[in-house]
């Protein structure tokens, strides 16, 4: 008799996942800035690009505390996330650590990946013996802050914009939230 295997699960990005995380941030980054980018921007949007992008940085990441993780459902990556010191000013990369990157592929929203995805970030974090946790949003990103301010993270009071194309025509509204992480 087999053992039944889990059909959603959380784990540690393999080199051999870049592809799909590419395919997932393609569509989540199209959601998430259609309302910022134009339509011809968001359609060019090269997943071989970040394919490669995800290859380099498995193969050989800044920090050996920055990690990415994939998201589940019967073997098919349906989101992502990477952690790591956070290099903001005014923090301490020995005590901060931030969730650089969070998505779900838009079509498998509300299974509770974003949750598990979530949990798997902290408990990373917190195995890298980081403190405090924090991720950077859209500020008009509504849903992504509900989901985050009801898992027990809040605003911290930072803010920045950042210049999307370098020229001023088209600037995003970031907000920073943080959370506590508990000790080991």
């Amino acid at each position: 008799m087999s053992e039944p295997t889990a059909d959603t699960s959380v784990r540690i990005a393999w080199p051999a996942d870049a592809a799909e995380v590419a395919r997932v941030q393609v569509a989540a980054w199209r959601q998430a800035y259609a309302d910022l980018l134009p339509a011809d921007v968001l359609d060019d949007l090269d997943e071989e690009a970040f394919t490669e992008q995800w290859q380099r940085s498995l193969a050989k990441p800044p920090d050996a505390r920055n990690r990415l993780l994939v998201a589940l459902d019967h073997g098919t990556v349906v989101g992502f996330a990477a952690t790591g010191p956070a290099d903001d000013p005014d923090a301490d990369p020995i005590v901060d650590g931030e969730i650089t990157a969070f998505h779900v592929d838009p079509g498998q929203t509300r299974h509770g990946h974003g949750s598990r995805l979530l949990q798997a970030c902290a408990d990373t974090l917190v195995a890298d013996r980081f403190s405090r946790g924090v991720i950077w949003l859209l500020s008009a990103d509504d849903v992504l802050r509900t989901f985050l301010t009801e898992a027990g993270w809040a605003p911290d009071g930072a803010h920045r914009e950042l210049d999307l194309y370098g020229d001023g025509t088209v600037r995003a509204k970031q907000i920073r939230l943080h959370t506590s992480l508990p000790e080991d």
